[in-house]
């Protein structure tokens, strides 16, 4: 057989090490009362590291440590000691938004350390259009990359205050989408004038002192962990671990993944089984329910029958009663597919080790802390869109799922267990390139044409009267800058200018400016590309509301919403758009069915196979249907419906807020009307009712097929008829009537 090779590179070995006293430490006194008020005695091999590089001196230090290494707490030590040095802002960045909620909680007892004055810590992750003055009063300012980025193009006079960046998650530089939105920030700040101290932190990366010399930083490395990480490969139900040592497993109809996993579980462990797949992730907990049912406590079951209940108070779908029966089990999947109510049920039983086998996607590995002390990885591959085919996982990805194994306060040892079953390679090889193996080196993708795009034009909103060689230098460096060839990137940048200029987001006069539809453009946090897509599609309506191939305008009395389900096909078809579901063979009929009895209100041709799911879920969303419809029609569940819904609200804004700068100010009141509609997943006919207090979209259908269709009929009914409505009772009923008196 015929095997492909997979590249290796071996790291090196990771000595043993024992933590420092803290009282055989010289740290500063803010810092000392920090340590106290968290219960630390002593500190971690790799924080005693930062704080010999300068950590507390206001040193710029990179850290490159596994997970659970202790860098919150670097974190945590680097502000108290900058903040009591002197007034100032630090900001904390974190990649997603359930991480920057999670270090929020962790960093409000920063306020509690004596510092002689109040600190305050504030949290902001989205409105990225918003300008940043609230975060004025905020001297902890925890954000994520996203909303740095758009807090830097509104130029609020505080910046000059920042002296302290940290950069959680570092290595995501090297992500495709997100990165260059991080190092486009980093690049930023450590071009200030008064150089604020930045602390990156990371996992491990391969091309660490790299990353450090671009930032201008001391690189701190190490390998240590404060549970030790043992990892294998299983092969045939065989699993042979790293330090050569090998046993055989119970062969079962469950699959190898659930027999590593259970065998964990009898032995008093936790575990977190990794698939590729939403479904694999579901199929996997659903195999693991009979084996781990037996071995739940009675007192177990009786809080996991609690649990479960509260999950089925969320919804009635298909999927969340499948979650329940599994939760009550003991075991439970986790996806983006599941509302946020489920998602913190499941995290919450897991960290009381209620839950025993937690069966997951990838995501949850760069997600929330939810440590275990088996973690398996049911397979290598994935499916890959670009080549059409599976493709092995990267190394990183790998390295950042083992992070989770190993529970300090439980475990002794960390498991990372990867089942491999395939053909393509052998165990040998799998066991080079993964166990064995280190990370891929970042590489920065900021030097394409559509990151430059957005990162040229932020950059002249930012630094208006930069000219073609100011911007040159600027983007030479990035890290992008560094990685490549100098005269691609000059290339790359000119050509960015010609683009933006000739699309009208800037113009050189002494340099280069941003016209007014650029700096709107920056600010909305939009890519200009989408700005671009969304004015050819206004182009496409006459005057007055007319379409193509109509010459009059719209007839007097017809409804607002003429060109709804037309808008709505527009911005889920942008780049921009974010979750994209692919069409299946039955949503195709199913648009065109909807095309031809709605033709009138779209405005550019529709076709089936450029458009995708989201947009049948929003039209789903806006007629009423109820959750458990959209997810048996289309297979989108809560989870995915509040991302589409909150990606469509801010695309319709945006949208809304450029028509002006179009010349068709005649739509602001036909968009405004959509996207509360979309807000609140109505019909237009409930607008007036869905947007009172505690009403929303199912008692506003209840009040108008009880006659109380407008705020005056309600004004004038009695609160006895008000209550009778179904859902609706005495206590909200009075409460709608309070919110009458102005009516």
């Amino acid at each position: 057989m015929t095997v492909n090779k997979l590249p290796i590179t071996k790291p090196r070995a990771d000595p043993t090490k024992q933590n420092t006293s803290i009282s055989d430490m010289k740290l500063p006194r803010a810092v000392l009362d920090l340590l106290e008020l968290l219960g630390f005695s002593s500190l971690y091999p790799p924080q005693v590291k930062c704080i010999k590089a300068g950590l507390l001196d206001g040193e710029g230090v990179m850290v490159s440590a596994p997970t659970a290494s202790g860098k919150t707490l670097m974190a945590m030590m680097a502000i108290t000691s900058y903040l009591s040095r002197g007034p100032g802002k630090v900001i904390y960045l974190s990649p997603l938004r359930a991480l920057a909620a999670e270090k929020f909680t962790e960093f409000k007892m920063l306020e509690k350390v004596p510092l002689g004055r109040k600190i305050r810590v504030n949290i902001s992750t989205g409105d990225f259009d918003r300008p940043a003055g609230s975060l004025a009063r905020g001297d902890i300012l925890i954000l994520t990359n996203e909303r740095m980025d758009s807090i830097i193009r509104h130029l609020p006079k505080w910046m000059d205050q920042v002296g302290l960046i940290i950069a959680d998650e570092i290595h995501l530089i090297g992500d495709q989408f997100r990165g260059p939105t991080l190092e486009m920030i980093l690049t930023t700040m450590k071009m200030l004038q008064h150089k604020p101290q930045i602390v990156g932190l990371s996992a491990t990366i391969t091309n660490a002192p790299k990353l450090a010399k671009w930032l201008g930083v001391t690189l701190v490395r190490d390998n240590w962990r404060p549970v030790p990480l043992s990892e294998g490969v299983c092969t045939d139900y065989t699993i042979t671990m790293k330090n050569g040592e090998s046993h055989t497993i119970k062969k079962s109809s469950r699959g190898a993944a659930i027999e590593v996993g259970l065998e964990s579980v009898a032995d008093g462990g936790q575990v977190l089984v990794f698939a590729s797949t939403r479904a694999r992730a579901v199929s996997a907990a659903k195999k693991a329910l009979t084996g781990v049912r037996k071995l739940l406590s009675d007192t177990e079951k009786k809080d996991l029958e609690s649990a479960s209940s509260k999950i089925l108070e969320n919804e009635n779908t298909d999927m969340v009663k499948t979650l329940a029966g599994l939760v009550q089990n003991g075991v439970a999947f986790h996806h983006a597919g599941l509302n946020q109510s489920c998602r913190e049920t499941v995290e919450t039983e897991f960290r009381e080790r209620r839950i025993k086998i937690l069966a997951s996607t990838p995501t949850l590995a760069a997600g929330v802390n939810l440590p275990a002390r088996r973690v398996v990885l049911s397979g290598i591959t994935r499916y890959d869109s670009n080549s059409g085919g599976s493709v092995p996982i990267p190394v990183m990805e790998y390295k950042q799922i083992c992070g989770r194994a190993g529970r300090p306060q439980y475990d002794k040892t960390g498991e990372a267990i990867l089942v491999y079953g395939g053909y393509s390679y052998t165990s040998e090889e799998v066991m080079e390139r993964y166990i064995y193996g280190s990370p891929e080196p970042i590489k920065s993708g900021i030097i394409e044409s559509e990151s430059l795009q957005i990162h040229v034009l932020s950059r002249v909103v930012v630094a208006p009267g930069s000219d073609k060689t100011a911007l040159r230098e600027f983007f030479l460096g990035t890290l992008g800058g560094i990685q490549s060839r100098e005269s691609k990137v000059v290339d790359m940048v000119d050509a960015t200018l010609d683009f933006l200029e000739s699309e009208g987001f800037i113009e050189e006069k002494q340099g280069y400016r941003p016209t007014r539809l650029g700096t709107k453009v920056s600010r909305l946090y939009i890519r200009p590309s989408t700005a671009v897509y969304f004015r050819t599609v206004i182009n496409h309506m006459g005057k007055g509301g007319t379409t193509p191939g109509t010459a009059s305008p719209r007839p007097a009395g017809t409804a607002l919403h003429r060109h709804d389900l037309g808008f709505l096909y527009a911005i889920t078809r942008c780049d921009e758009f974010i979750p994209w579901f692919g069409m299946r063979d039955g949503d195709r009929s199913m648009l065109d069915d909807l095309v031809w009895s709605n033709k009138q209100e779209f405005i550019t041709h529709v076709d089936s196979f450029s458009c995708n799911r989201s947009f049948l879920g929003m039209h789903y969303w806006t007629d009423e249907q109820s959750e458990t419809k959209i997810s048996k029609d289309l297979n989108l569940e809560s989870g995915d419906m509040h991302k589409i819904v909150e990606s469509s609200d801010r695309l319709i804004y945006c949208l809304g807020q450029l028509v002006r700068e179009f010349g068709r100010g005649d739509l602001i009141d036909e968009l405004a009307m959509l996207r509360r509609r979309v807000k609140y997943g109505i019909k237009e006919e409930l607008l007036d009712l869905a947007t009172l207090k505690g009403v929303g979209r199912v008692r506003a259908r209840n009040l108008y097929k009880r006659g109380l269709r407008t705020r005056e009929q309600l004004a004038s009914a009695k609160v006895e008829k008000i209550s009778r409505v179904k859902g609706i009772g005495k206590v909200l009923a009075a409460s709608i009537k309070s919110q009458m008196r102005d009516v």
